[in-house]
């Protein structure tokens, strides 16, 4: 089940998964986690029985631009659709408040996930929190 929340709703549940995932796992420094988008983006929540156990967000651009990020799923359940899941939902919800473009930063080794939903790889590589990451968009 996925659920779509505020940042207020949401954080209790969702702070501890993207701690666990980047900064525990990824090593991302705790001060660059949290950002002004948190606050005014919609958080999906993926929940198996009554436990969380994903999260990512849109959050609204200028340009009916919507930015995709912090998607997280705990290591015990990956390579179970959640990730598709939380992805499909975000651009459902976009997608349904006149959001035409999508956008995202994707870590290197995800950039094949996100070519099946139909983003295209954009740009040159770069380095965000440490670790290597390219632009990607979908154009609806």
């Amino acid at each position: 089940m996925i659920l779509i929340q505020s940042w207020a709703d949401a954080k209790q549940v969702a702070w501890p998964i993207r701690k666990r995932v980047f900064i525990e796992e990824q090593g991302v420094p705790e001060e660059m986690e949290l950002d002004e988008f948190d606050l005014t983006a919609q958080h999906a929540l993926a929940y198996l029985n009554s436990q969380c156990i994903g999260t990512a967000r849109l959050a609204s651009l200028p340009g009916n631009i919507g930015r995709i990020g912090r998607m997280a799923v705990l290591p015990a359940h990956r390579s179970e659709g959640i990730g598709s899941q939380l992805l499909n939902a975000l651009i459902t919800k976009g997608k349904a408040q006149g959001i035409t473009r999508f956008e995202l930063h994707a870590q290197l080794s995800a950039i094949p996930f996100y070519e099946r939903f139909g983003f295209i790889a954009q740009g040159d590589i770069y380095d965000e929190a440490g670790i290597a990451h390219r632009d990607m968009m979908l154009i609806i």
